[in-house]
């Protein structure tokens, strides 16, 4: 089974940082477009960064853009999600998919069947 693993969340004050880590094992996840997903309490799951296999496209949800950068680390065949001044609205479970034929903006809309067990992110004073 490809295996996708997200960690790195946890409870951080309004404006403050977190560093997501989408990390694949058994695959080459430079192969794939990779999207970080969230969902929040009582909402449905949403597209918030995605990234195509090259890294030379992304696309952002309105509400992260100029806060949250998305990018490759393939040394450590991984895809990192930078996430800055935080607002208490980010807090959700983040999710992280891979994608082998959709654009990154078509990913990030996109919903998917199967999914990981996630990071919880909880943005609160």
């Amino acid at each position: 089974q490809l295996q996708l693993v997200e960690s790195g969340g946890g409870l951080v004050q309004p404006g403050g940082s977190l560093r997501l880590s989408c990390a694949a094992s058994r695959f080459t996840l430079n192969y794939y477009g990779v999207g970080w997903f969230r969902q929040a309490p009582g909402k449905e799951r949403e597209g918030v960064a995605c990234i195509n296999n090259s890294g030379g496209t992304t696309y952002y949800a309105e509400s992260v853009k100029g806060r949250f950068t998305i990018s490759r680390d393939d040394a450590n065949n991984a895809v990192i999600l930078q996430m800055d001044n935080l607002k208490p609205e980010d807090t959700g479970i983040y999710y992280c998919q891979k994608e082998a034929y959709l654009g990154v903006q078509s990913m990030c809309r996109s919903e998917y069947a199967f999914w990981g067990q996630g990071t919880q992110v909880t943005v609160s004073q």
